[in-house]
């Protein structure tokens, strides 16, 4: 906006300029018309006219100068405010992108939340009610996770490793019964790699 501002103002500035270059332009060539019709005949307003054409030549110089500055500057504006909104449009660009692949995975991962909710729901059909109120409970208690992996002799829940009598306890359970962590009291689920 301040490149685009610039450029506008210098552009007023240089019709300004150039506007004053064209009367004093014009005024030099009444002059000189004037002159050469010869209609003025007194020595003294032929030396005055001369003088005021010189003169006129002399701030026509130095306003062109002024207008030529001005444009410089101005073409200094407008490379500015080219560059800058080029900038501006790549930024956009990226902008663009980036919503477009944050919009794609948000639907990925709102389908991917769909499937998992309706396994879940089949899941939980299948696991005992009491079962599944204690599973809830642990759930909001845990932020979320309500049961973790045994991996290893490691809670995946809470990172702890289990003692040697935890261990020993959960070797000597039955494959069926609910098995709890000592540490996060989360449900411990036993794989082949939990390390017993």
């Amino acid at each position: 906006m301040a490149a685009q501002t610039e450029d506008s103002d210098t552009a007023r500035e240089q019709i300004k300029a150039e506007q004053d270059v064209d009367q004093v332009r014009q005024r030099a060539a009444r002059d000189q018309k004037r002159l050469d019709s010869g209609a003025t005949t007194s020595p003294k307003d032929l030396e005055n006219l001369q003088h005021e054409i010189v003169s006129l030549a002399k701030r026509q110089g130095a306003l062109e100068d002024v207008v030529l500055e001005i444009m410089e500057r101005r073409e200094s504006a407008q490379e500015r405010a080219a560059e800058l909104t080029e900038r501006v449009a790549s930024v956009e660009a990226k902008i663009a992108d980036a919503s477009t692949r944050r919009d794609a995975a948000a639907e990925t991962i709102e389908a991917e939340m769909a499937t998992a909710t309706k396994e879940r729901e089949i899941v939980a059909g299948s696991v005992p009610a009491d079962l599944l109120k204690l599973y809830e409970k642990l759930r909001a208690q845990q932020g979320g996770v309500g049961a973790a992996r045994l991996f290893q002799r490691h809670c995946e829940g809470c990172r702890l490793e289990l003692n040697i009598t935890e261990v020993n306890e959960i070797k000597a359970a039955a494959p069926d019964e609910v098995l709890r962590c000592e540490n996060c009291r989360r449900i411990l689920i036993r794989t082949p790699e939990s390390g017993l």
